[in-house]
């Protein structure tokens, strides 16, 4: 097939840089619409020399005409709120979209302004937008002309408890999630003294403690999972490292379920899922382990003395994170190999 004309929008942020690098290198897409209203005018390759050679082209300020009329798929990198605004006109025009944001994640519009502090203004396409954890939500993917990245705090988190819940291998009443997460999950323009190097380096800390945004994203896709409603305690800590995520999940386990029936559980669950790969028994993931690929390593392990499973996930919150899994959207959007662009290991050490 012809390649696919590709546009990212706020292509100097780290996911956006990290879609660039990432797509440069893909079989059967072509990157021709970058936009930074920061950098107008300058070549991405200027402010990011690493894409010498691969992505020599000027950014501009964004003009959904002109994208429109170039690209087949545009990877909407802004902030939170922002492709609300012009998620629509994009579409109107006939292209397919992926918010790398959180604008359509939340299938509630009330739920969004509680947890956002804004009005959702494109309450219209809440309908149509599909999750796009392709684990779940494969099928509807395929069919989808506007897909929402998930968080990386519900992708490690939602991957991990999926055959649980799915399963009914635990009890859903009292899930705990702990997740550390790598500075670069804050973004690029963030200037707060709390993200110094002095406050990160050698420091490790709770934040979002009394309600993360992100908790109302995991509990609607566990809820679909299980067919009611499940609640979870889901705590964010910033780590001293730049990439990654590791999760470790606290659940009861249900009524006669025991460690091998678990794993075998979640080793069919993701059976033909290329991206997830689950432990053998004794194995732990590290954060090391997935380091710029797509990848999520899962490690279920019962705890025999207090009859709880314990679940530990890792992923690199920009790739299988953010601008990965949004690569891997794309591919099943247009037909393509799932793995189309994304077959590679993590980098190591």
């Amino acid at each position: 097939m012809a390649d696919i004309r590709i546009g990212v929008v706020g292509a100097t942020g780290y996911a956006g840089v990290e879609l660039v690098r990432l797509l440069s290198l893909h079989p059967n897409a072509s990157l021709a619409y970058l936009s930074s209203e920061s950098q107008d005018g300058q070549l991405l390759s200027t402010v990011y020399p690493h894409l010498t050679g691969y992505a020599d082209i000027t950014l501009k300020a964004f003009d959904p005409e002109e994208a429109a009329e170039c690209c087949d798929v545009v990877f909407l990198a802004r902030g939170n709120g922002w492709a609300m605004k012009h998620a629509g006109r994009l579409l109107e025009a006939g292209c397919k979209v992926v918010d790398v944001a959180a604008d359509f994640r939340l299938e509630s519009p009330d739920i969004w302004e509680k947890y956002y502090r804004m009005p959702h203004d494109a309450q219209m396409l809440l309908g149509e937008a599909v999750y796009g954890l392709p684990e779940l939500h494969h099928e509807g993917i395929r069919q989808a002309r506007l897909v929402a990245n998930p968080g990386c705090y519900p992708t490690s988190a939602i991957l991990a408890l999926a055959p649980a819940v799915a399963g009914r291998w635990i009890e859903t009443g009292n899930i705990v999630i702990n997740s550390a997460s790598g500075v670069s999950g804050a973004g690029r323009s963030r200037t707060e003294p709390a993200y110094l190097y002095g406050e990160i380096e050698q420091n490790f800390r709770a934040y979002g403690v009394n309600g993360h945004r992100h908790t109302p994203e995991i509990e609607q896709e566990l809820s679909g999972l299980a067919g009611e409603a499940v609640t979870v305690t889901f705590t964010p800590h910033l780590a001293p490292m730049t990439r990654g995520i590791f999760t470790t999940i606290y659940a009861e386990l249900a009524e006669g379920a025991d460690e091998e029936d678990v794993r075998l559980a979640y080793e069919d669950f993701y059976q033909d899922a290329p991206f997830v790969r689950i432990l053998p028994a004794g194995a732990l993931p590290e954060t090391k382990h997935v380091l710029g690929s797509n990848y999520c390593l899962i490690a279920p392990v019962l705890v025999e003395r207090t009859r709880r499973l314990v679940v530990l996930s890792v992923i690199d919150n920009l790739v299988k994170g953010a601008s990965g899994q949004a690569i891997q959207n794309m591919n099943l959007m247009f037909g393509l190999d799932e793995n189309a662009g994304l077959n590679f290991p993590a980098v190591y050490p």
